[in-house]
């Protein structure tokens, strides 16, 4: 460009928290994240996995909905009818922990002096308060959900699909009420999940007990427990029916010490012979291998613990109402005094920890709910089978098969308040009626009464005291399970649940597979008749940089709204998006973080490049009827670009797709391209100007959209910038580039590159040697011949400029020079004028030694088995990276050794 270059009037730098809170404005009032904006007969559908009200956004969110967003942005720009159903979940232990707790900082009375009723609407008060945090924190992120279909597990429409599930599957025999072992926590009174059990490392004792057996002077099976407290609860001692030492004893009886109760001996293949002594005592009421046992052979099931975990009345009275743990001490010393405490060792296990109360839950026997899982599994086992639903990575698969293959039934009630009380009522003689209401239920016990002649039971109901509900709550996971349908309004036939469901994909992490996708492909099966969606995408954990688990209690817990305040919410996305390798976990530092946010100010500068020199929008432009090559070399590479971003997101390789829009606008648009044009915007061609100019503003417009979908502030704001007062619209409703095959120059395209390979093995040489960049560096084409020179010949102003070299001719190579091979070309670099090569030789050979001495340090430490052994994971793998860079190092300078020796000879 002759003359002046204009002025710019965008910022010199990119400042997110100007922009970020001001677009996400404009994208949710303008109705930009809506359902049914576009006509198109193609819908795609995502659910959020719905976030407890009570959470705040951790890193797993960040990557979860990142990746989420990226989808729904890409579809949108497609032009298909696109629904992010967004929702949260009422988290029914969390959220009644946080109002108890609350209760009590205030110093008002417990739920149970308040009254149901009142506590649930001091619980439904905190709800509408503070229960939104979370919600507003996706926003910050960009998550562009269609907010006006927002929906809670809680809210009127989910509780009527709730209530509906419950009867039917009750009426169909697939609920039931049966006396089986929960996971119970004694510090919240209730059954919990096995997802809510977190397994700790304790370092205990493994006691050893004599157990005399009956009729056998002097005879004893020796028994090992860990929780000396549930012996109280023994009726059985199993031992291997191979195992010759107790054949013998088998069908006989041990007398249970303390006690007193004949408990029988029993042949199970569950005892083994080289555990221990091979005889294991049997508490089935308090554990899940030994209830399992006890079924098989008919064993009494003594509970006996009370709901808070103290000693109940079906221990001698010696034991009744103590802690469980102070029951431990007394028992011991009281087996000891009688002489049978047959040793004591020290015992390093696992013990499961209730997540929420933070004590170790009991296995308790215990009247629950349950649902017949193995039933409803069936179907939703050979959508996967028969490739109907596909897990990516397909290796997660087996995760779903081992535990679906393998279910047990599913215990869906809770003693909690706060959730979906459950539609049972019990008549005066025990009675259930599960029906949706009340009155329907009283109808139901009317009818049952009447036809039975109890007219006690009716007088009772006429009363108005005949029906009492049963004042459990549903699991949480229960009301998730309807998640795809409940939120488009079902039970009721409405539009929505005919056009978004089945939805298309659901993103989650591996640790709810079991929980969560494996419910909703039951029910969604069961009462829809199809699969829920047809991809399930498992995303990896978010770990530290050193690929440590992330938590509190280490310290290394990063918040990914702190990144967003520091970098913005683009350079975390992008983070996440380019480190989200199918089946490997994140390992996320602060420093990549940064990165990518240099990454956005590398764009904004490119941006700013484009509107000083006037590079702007023209109407009519053409990509395909450039004549400069290096105007269609770029156009080529959008193409190529575009294809590869579009692949990525499509197969769920969110990392290539990132990948590749690095690339391309980091190394390539601004690299290379931008440098490419500089010479032409400042020369005297006119028509190669005006091209150029044209080009650069075609391709920031193309840029925009392609990274439109990973990183949305940033890309919005330059689209307005970059079309001002002649914006069409809003990028976030832009129509996705499609390109021709044509558009790819071949002649173009291989003259380019070929340009850039030679300024790039030129640059490298110059720098493996500390050639200064200053330095006009002669270059003399020693291999290749006339062919290659005529081709630089044409490109040489650009190769001079960015070579830093003064020409190029043919010739013998100087002494002293540097060799560059680019294809069957050879260039010689003399560089004996401009660099010691001595002193270069020595600094290489001293830096090849020090490389040499790091790895071999670096083998020695991981051929050690015990380091191996000992270390903890992401420790040896930041060994092994290490020993990669360092070998990666040794290369380099070695190839720069044997250069600059060639250079001496």
């Amino acid at each position: 460009m002759t003359g002046p270059v204009a002025e710019s009037m965008m910022q010199d730098k990119y400042n997110p928290e100007a922009v970020e809170a001001r677009r996400y404005s404009e994208w949710e009032e303008g109705g930009y994240f809506k359902c049914g904006r576009n006509p198109s007969d193609e819908t795609f559908t995502i659910v959020i996995p719905p976030p407890n009200v009570t959470g705040s956004l951790h890193m797993g969110h960040a990557l979860n909905n990142t990746l989420q967003d990226i989808m729904i942005r890409y579809h949108r720009m497609r032009g298909l009818d696109v629904l992010w159903q967004p929702g949260t979940d009422h988290a029914g232990i969390a959220t009644q922990m946080v109002v108890e707790k609350q209760l009590a900082a205030e110093g008002n009375a417990g739920r149970r002096e308040m009254g149901r009723e009142a506590f649930l609407e001091r619980v439904w008060k905190w709800k509408e308060e503070s229960g939104g945090t979370i919600t507003g924190q996706l926003r910050r992120l960009g998550a562009s959900c269609d907010w006006s279909r927002e929906r809670f597990t809680m809210d009127e429409g989910l509780s009527k699909a709730v209530l509906k599930v419950f009867v039917t599957l009750y009426k169909e025999n697939l609920i039931y009420r049966a006396k089986r072992l929960v996971n119970w926590d004694p510090a919240l009174e209730t059954a919990i999940s096995d997802l809510e059990v977190q397994q700790q490392e304790v370092q205990g004792n493994l006691w050893y007990f004599r157990y005399p057996v009956e009729g056998e002077e002097d005879t004893y099976l020796t028994v090992a427990t860990t929780r000396p407290e549930t012996m109280l609860g023994d009726t059985g001692v199993a031992v291997h029916p191979e195992d010759e030492r107790y054949k013998h004893l088998i069908g006989k009886h041990c007398i249970l010490p303390l006690v007193g109760r004949r408990i029988p001996i029993v042949a199970d293949d569950y005892a083994d012979p080289e555990q221990g002594s091979g005889a294991v005592k049997m508490t089935p009421a308090h554990d899940f291998n030994d209830f399992e046992v006890g079924v098989r052979h008919s064993l009494e099931m003594i509970n006996i613990f009370t709901t808070t975990a103290r000693i109940n009345e079906n221990a001698p009275e010696k034991y009744r109402g103590m802690d469980r743990f102070e029951a431990r001490k007394a028992i011991v010393a009281d087996i000891e005094a009688l002489g049978l405490l047959d040793k004591i060792e020290d015992h390093l296990h696992m013990v499961p920890y209730g997540d929420r109360g933070g004590v170790p839950i009991e296995p308790y026997l215990t009247d629950q709910w349950f649902a017949d899982a193995a039933t409803l599994a069936k179907p939703a086992i050979a959508s996967v089978e028969e490739g109907r639903t596909k897990f990516v990575p397909e290796n997660w698969s087996k995760t779903y098969f081992d535990w679906m293959r393998n279910i047990q039934p599913w215990c869906i009630s809770r003693q909690l308040w706060w959730g979906h009380q459950i539609p049972a009522w019990y008549g005066p003689d025990g009675a259930v009626f599960v029906e949706e209401t009340e009155e329907l239920a009283y109808a139901e016990a009317l009818l049952h009464y009447r036809q039975k002649g109890d007219i006690q039971a009716l007088e009772m109901m006429e009363e108005g005291r005949g029906l009492e509900r049963d004042p459990d709550v549903l699991d949480t996971w229960f009301s998730s399970a309807l998640w795809p349908f409940s939120t488009l309004g079902w039970p009721e036939e409405t539009p929505e649940v005919g056009r978004y469901y089945p939805t298309s994909v659901l993103v989650t992490g591996f640790d709810i597979i079991f929980f969560w996708v494996a419910r909703m492909m039951m029910t969604g099966l069961h009462f829809l008749k199809e699969e829920p969606f047809h991809t399930v995408y498992v995303h990896a954990l978010v770990r530290d940089e050193k690929g440590a688990k992330m938590s509190k209690s280490k310290g290394n817990v990063i918040d990914p709204l702190d990144l967003i305040d520091q970098y913005g919410a683009d350079s975390l996305r992008f983070t996440l998006t380019a480190l989200a390798a199918p089946g490997r976990d994140v390992k996320l530092a602060t420093g990549r973080v940064e990165g990518y946010r240099n990454f956005m100010s590398k764009l904004w500068s490119a941006a700013r490049f484009c509107e000083i020199n006037e590079c702007a929008p023209q109407s009519g432009f053409d990509p395909k009827a450039l004549s400069h090559p290096v105007n269609k070399w770029i156009v080529g590479e959008v193409v190529k670009a575009e294809r590869a971003i579009r692949a990525g997101i499509e197969s769920y390789r969110f990392n290539d797709a990132a990948s590749a829009v690095y690339q391309f606008v980091w190394n390539i648009y601004c690299d290379w391209y931008v440098e490419f044009s500089k010479p032409l915007l400042n020369g005297e061609d006119a028509a190669v100007r005006d091209e150029v100019r044209a080009t650069a503003a075609w391709v920031l417009d193309q840029i925009l959209k392609l990274m439109h979908p990973i990183a949305p502030f940033i890309t919005e704001e330059l689209y307005e910038h970059l079309h001002g007062e002649k914006r069409e619209g809003m990028l976030i409703v832009a129509d996705w580039p499609a390109y021709t095959d044509d558009m790819v120059d071949a002649g173009a395209d291989a003259d380019m590159n070929w340009v850039i390979r030679l300024v790039g093995g030129i640059r490298s040489a110059r720098s493996e040697m500390n050639v200064p960049p200053s330095a006009q560096l002669d270059a003399v084409l020693i291999e290749g011949g006339r062919n290659v020179a005529d081709r630089a010949a044409g490109y040489m102003d650009l190769i001079s400029r960015l070579a830093r070299i003064k020409g190029l001719v043919l010739g013998e190579a100087p002494k002293g020079s540097l060799q560059v091979v680019v294809d069957d070309a050879v260039i010689a670099l003399p560089v004996a004028d401009v660099i010691d090569l001595a002193a270069e030789k020595a600094r290489l050979e001293k830096a090849i030694a020090k490389a040499e001495s790091e790895v071999a340090k670096l083998d020695k430490k991981l051929s050690n088995q015990g380091f191996l052994a000992k270390a903890p994971e992401e420790v040896v793998q930041e060994n092994r990276d290490r020993l990669a860079e360092e070998k990666a190092a040794r290369g380099k300078l070695t190839d720069a050794l044997a250069r600059l020796e060639a250079a001496l000879t």
